[in-house]
């Protein structure tokens, strides 16, 4: 049966891989994820999305690899994770009552013939109008430090949005697996029929 690598140690990405009820890897694509000059955000997720998974392909000669990373996009401007109270704040702050884009990079690098597939998915997240006193109460509870945007639409943050639009709502935690699922199709990998038993 053919591997499944996942290039990222994100618990959020790996719990989504797992909705998929098969057998994977998870290794860590150390890389430098600085923006190039010039870059568009949506070349930004796909170059990184790429290198990741030919980072991990360095340990594996076979195999089919999964490589995504995401920004958010507010007002122009690319916004990383907060990492921090304060900003968490802040970035919550600047997002009330506007639309945020987020944009998935996702990679499958087929580690034998070195194919690979990219794609850019994009999600829609709409702010309610939001208190100072509502965006601290939701920072202190769920503390969203390590997540693009401050928020964790799988929790709490749900209770931040006006709407939300795309065409997969697991592109929003990272992983788009609707489109992920059509790429490991183009490689001959059907997951109803890997299912473990």
């Amino acid at each position: 049966m053919t591997q499944l690598i996942l290039g990222s140690t994100s618990p959020f990405r790996k719990e989504l891989l797992e909705k998929f009820n098969i057998p994977f890897t998870c290794a860590k694509p150390n890389i430098d994820e600085s923006a190039l000059e010039n870059e568009t955000p949506e070349q930004l997720v796909a170059r990184l999305a790429l290198q990741k998974a030919e980072k991990v392909s360095d340990e594996f000669s076979s195999g089919l690899i999964i490589g995504s990373d995401q920004v958010a996009l507010c007002d122009g401007n690319v916004l990383g994770k907060p990492g921090n109270f304060d900003n968490a704040v802040q970035q919550l702050s600047s997002f009330s009552g506007k639309t945020v884009t987020f944009l998935t990079g996702l990679c499958l690098l087929n580690a034998e013939t070195k194919n690979s597939q990219v794609i850019v998915e994009p999600f829609y997240v709409t702010f309610r109008e939001l208190t100072l006193d509502e965006i601290q109460a939701y920072v202190n509870a769920e503390q969203p430090f390590n997540c693009a945007g401050s928020f964790k639409s799988e929790g709490l943050g749900i209770c931040l949005f006006e709407s939300l639009k795309g065409e997969d709502p697991n592109t929003l935690i990272g992983l788009p697996l609707i489109r992920l699922h059509q790429l490991l199709k183009n490689e001959g990998f059907d997951v109803l029929a890997n299912q473990k038993n």
